[in-house]
């Protein structure tokens, strides 16, 4: 069995290193199983650490997904307003529309304003449970705080409503 996964582990580590073939002599280590395992410990640190990145908040030159249908799908955040760290759910941001549909209300390079309505940094509730989405994504709005776009896609947290963000909520198709 020990065979089998030393054979294994260097077929692991010629795939990912570049085809040492089974040459582990130049490599530290008086055995293939020794290099293997130090190979694979190496690569699982690597690993975990991509997996336990901290997620932060929506900072300036955050790319972010635009969840209506204003006609802009991503947008780059060029400021979050009130708050010195940056915006979570919620916040309303001033951003730049760095792609967009042709025909839409909204064009490319267009400074708008808009309101995280998913993050992926967590939010504790009131309730002790916290909430947190897989990715960053906006709703686009006016001056004044009304949706640019007439339908909201994908969930929609219930804390905008504390926000004052009744409009998106109304819009949106699953408030979760």
């Amino acid at each position: 069995m020990a065979a089998s996964f030393a054979s294994r582990c260097s077929r692991v580590g010629r795939t990912l290193m570049g085809g040492l073939g089974n040459n582990f002599s130049n490599l530290p280590g008086s055995s293939s199983e020794m290099t293997c395992g130090s190979f694979l410990s190496q690569v699982t640190s690597v690993l975990l650490s991509i997996l336990q990145q901290q997620r932060t908040f929506i900072q300036m030159r955050t790319v972010l997904k635009v969840v209506d249908n204003s006609g802009a799908k991503k947008v780059m955040c060029i400021q979050a307003l009130k708050g010195k760290k940056g915006a979570r759910l919620g916040d309303t941001i001033v951003a730049s529309v760095k792609e967009a549909m042709p025909n839409g209300k909204v064009k490319k390079g267009k400074v708008v304003y808009g309101v995280v309505v998913r993050a992926a940094m967590q939010r504790g509730r009131c309730d002790g449970s916290e909430v947190k989405f897989d990715d960053n994504a906006v709703v686009l709005v006016d001056k004044q705080g009304q949706p640019i776009g007439t339908r909201v896609f994908g969930p929609v947290p219930h804390e905008l409503r504390q926000k004052k963000h009744v409009k998106i909520l109304t819009l949106a198709e699953h408030i979760a």
